[in-house]
């Protein structure tokens, strides 16, 4: 009888079975690495403030929230939902006021973090000073965001004021009676110009109520159109020059202006200006590649960042461990396995070397310390 030999493998099978083993290698080598801070890894500290915390609603319950027809029929809208924990029948059944149920319900299960800033969101105005809703993509009014805050000791009230309105002022006096720690803007969906001269009595009312302004800089890809020229950071040199305490929010990350990086553009500030901080929040999500890394080593930045998530993003795919070529494969776990999104984020952000004085910020500029 004749004895059939095998064949040998062909070339291209031998080419690929190398392959598979360089690569099986290469990975069992770097799941063994040992991290690589950014920079020098300090305690925790206890009581830690998120100062970057967004809330949204559909409008029921009559919360006043708005969502566009645009963003609803967007792919972002279903993510958002299952972000913040919730579904829209349940917000069309219980209301908006379930959206800041389930942040307080989270958040007062987290290690680390023992309140955060829920951020109000104003729209686009008209030329009449009124809210335009033709143009406005999302609408979380102050009303709604400071009676959430007064239900739940762990949140605190972000306020937003469109400076353009007819009103801006009166506004303004609402929100701090009623509690507010801060105004937040976002000047590319909100089709704000920081330096125009005409919010100059604005800026000088924010320095006289002593409300900061956290003010988004960077690329804004969170929403379906947006002007990017107004999240240049050079622009928030009017309102810094008032004597406004600005907080630039994720460093200018991901985008140039005149042919410049945000965050060089924003450093330049830093060095001017000691009444400019900047918040870490988003700067480990997958699309801003090297931004922590750059806001804990870049000096202009030391002493001058604030702690923040830009919640519900930390409960989506941008964010995860496994992105990180700085941690170690025990690290990658033990952060992946952690189911609270604060206590997550406080870890990765921490293992990578954000340094206590960072965590602790947010709680002495927005009064949030226990």
């Amino acid at each position: 009888m004749k004895t059939v030999k095998p064949k040998s493998p062909s070339a291209a099978r031998r080419r690929k079975i190398i392959f598979l083993g360089v690569l099986a290698v290469g990975v069992f080598v770097w799941a063994g690495l040992p991290a690589q801070f950014f920079r020098p890894v300090e305690p925790i500290p206890a009581g830690i403030v998120d100062m970057h915390c967004h809330i949204a609603g559909i409008g029921a319950g009559g919360s006043g929230c708005f969502v566009s027809p645009r963003l609803q029929h967007n792919w972002r809208f279903k993510i958002y939902l299952h972000s913040f924990g919730v579904t829209e029948k349940e917000l069309s059944q219980s209301g908006d006021s379930l959206v800041g149920d389930r942040i307080s319900e989270s958040l007062a299960q987290s290690k680390y973090v023992s309140r955060a800033v829920l951020l109000a969101l104003d729209g686009v105005v008209d030329a009449k000073g009124n809210l335009d809703t033709n143009r406005t993509e999302v609408y979380v009014p102050n009303e709604f965001v400071a009676e959430t805050a007064a239900r739940h000791t762990n949140l605190l009230f972000g306020a937003s004021v469109n400076p353009y309105r007819r009103d801006a002022l009166a506004r303004l006096e609402w929100a701090k009676k009623h509690g507010a720690v801060l105004v937040k803007w976002i000047p590319p969906i909100m089709d704000i110009d920081p330096a125009d001269p005409r919010l100059i009595p604005f800026y000088k009312k924010l320095v006289e109520l002593k409300l900061p302004l956290l003010s988004h800089t960077g690329k804004e890809k969170s929403f379906s159109r947006s002007d990017e020229e107004w999240g240049d950071p050079e622009k928030l040199r009017l309102p810094l020059s008032l004597g406004v305490t600005v907080v630039a929010a994720h460093i200018a990350s991901s985008e140039k202006y005149h042919g410049e990086r945000g965050p060089d553009r924003l450093a330049r500030l830093m060095r001017e200006f000691p009444n400019l901080y900047t918040d870490i929040s988003a700067l480990t999500q997958i699309n801003r590649p090297g931004s922590l890394k750059e806001a804990l080593t870049r000096p202009e930045f030391s002493g001058r960042l604030v702690y923040g998530t830009d919640f519900p993003l930390i409960n989506t795919a941008l964010v995860s461990p496994w992105y990180s070529f700085h941690l170690s494969l025990r690290q990658k776990f033990s952060i992946g396995r952690t189911t609270n999104p604060w206590d997550r984020d406080v870890l990765l952000k921490h293992d990578l070397g954000v340094p206590t004085d960072t965590f602790a910020r947010s709680g002495k500029m927005f009064g949030g310390t226990n």
